[in-house]
């Protein structure tokens, strides 16, 4: 039972799930969000309450949170609070890509194997609303998850019994500041896996060592030259950058007992989610990809990989920190042309005609998808990989994606060639 009124900062998705478990454990709660309207409150009264459960889109250094801190308030993270209250084992996943795929994977195999498994976290289904619906879950059930580096940097009774770590490469710097920051929010999770396993890729260790924190041998995976596998021909993780996440995945599996030919059935058989470097169409020998997943630039460079020729890519959005010159020059000999959009278009412009990158600066995304269909030629293809957020046009990466999708099946209505 909690007897005073919990203070909920966030009315989305995480807040609202935090808010119906302080519900189901019989408290009641009070949600503040600054666009708040009906019972949503835009006025946070600190002394109205002893304990704050926090939004991943507030940040420890957001005015809010630091008035509850100051007022002697408990601070808890969403996923922190939903912990204390989950009976069954964590599984946690982090990661600058790849998190959600392995995170959906996981779940998909052990439900498989029989293991009664969710997906929580990041991935979208809040922990919070987890721990309601299943009544805090069974001993023997496994939480799958997925943990931001905005969740995982306030991290203080959160235990995973195992967690993992898929790469690091930059992004979020506008919320962390530097790269050391991003590193250690994320390192943090690591730091919550007390005698749990932990698992980290490559470029995890590199980054460790760069930042001062070491990784044991046995929790580094070889992920990025990795041998050949025929057991994942013709699935989703046979080349890069999804084989990442199956390494990953096979040694957790491993270490956990479980039978090996269970994941690589379920690998067979698992598809993976939209905007995730999605074939949309294909139209007078022009094939369209959707990426919109893609909102930082190493997920860009690991998506430009996939592809023989130069690429006609629409990129673009709202910043999020980062060395946008290093950015254009390591993709520079894989495109034939930039379709440039969203806040962020006029800089990149700038970079790319420093470096002598072909670019066009769009009005919108409908603006850059003609002027990719009257571009290209048999044999191009044109991809959407902005590299940033979506959130300065569009509701999400998945609106983002949507209607690029939207305004490719058109032009292919409109001219059937080959669809």
């Amino acid at each position: 039972m909690i007897s005073a009124p919990v203070a909920v900062l966030g009315a989305g998705v995480s807040g609202r799930a935090a808010a119906n478990l302080v519900a189901h454990l019989g408290g009641t709660a009070v949600i503040y969000d600054e666009q708040g309207t009906g019972e949503i409150r835009s006025n946070f009264r600190p002394g109205d309450h002893r304990m704050v459960i926090v939004s991943p889109g507030f940040a420890p250094r957001h005015a809010w949170v630091v008035e509850a801190r100051s007022a002697g308030l408990v601070c808890l993270a969403e996923v922190d609070f939903a912990s204390l209250f989950w009976r069954g084992a964590v599984v946690a996943i982090t990661g600058t890509n790849g998190k959600t795929t392995l995170t959906e994977l996981l779940t998909y195999a052990l439900n498989a194997a029989g293991v009664d498994a969710w997906s929580v976290g990041n991935i979208g289904a809040a922990f919070s609303q987890i721990v309601v619906d299943r009544d805090g879950g069974a001993p023997d059930s496994i939480a799958v998850c997925e943990i931001s580096s905005f969740q995982a940097e306030m991290l203080r009774h959160f235990r995973a019994d195992a967690a993992i770590w898929t790469n690091f490469a930059e992004d979020h710097l506008e919320r962390h500041g530097s790269m050391q920051a991003y590193f250690e929010a994320k390192w943090r999770l690591f730091e919550r896996a007390v005698g749990g396993e932990v698992f980290a890729g490559s470029s995890v260790q590199r980054a460790a060592a760069r930042f001062g924190q070491s990784l044991p041998d046995s929790a580094v995976i070889d992920t990025e030259d990795p041998a050949g596998d025929v057991l994942l021909r013709g699935t989703v993780f046979e080349d890069q950058p999804q084989r990442e996440n199956f390494l990953l995945a096979a040694a957790w599996w491993r270490a956990a007992g479980l039978r090996e030919p269970v994941l690589y059935a379920a690998a067979q058989s698992f598809t993976i989610g939209p905007h995730r470097l999605a074939n949309v169409a294909e139209n007078a020998g022009v094939t369209w990809w959707n990426d919109s997943k893609a909102t930082n630039f190493h997920a860009v460079e690991a998506a430009l990989t996939k592809f023989g020729s130069q690429v006609i890519l629409i990129a673009g959005g709202r910043a999020k920190g980062g060395d946008m010159a290093g950015f254009v020059e390591r993709i520079s000999p894989r495109i034939k042309q930039v379709l440039l959009i969203g806040e962020t278009r006029n800089i990149l412009a700038t970079f790319l005609g420093a470096a002598a990158v072909p670019h066009r600066v769009c009005v919108d995304l409908a603006d850059a998808v003609n002027a990719a269909a009257n571009l290209a030629t048999a044999g191009d293809h044109v991809l959407l990989s902005p590299g940033f957020s979506s959130l300065d046009a569009f509701r999400g990466y998945a609106d983002r994606g949507q209607q690029f999708e939207t305004l490719v099946r058109a032009l292919a209505a409109a001219d059937p060639v080959s669809l």
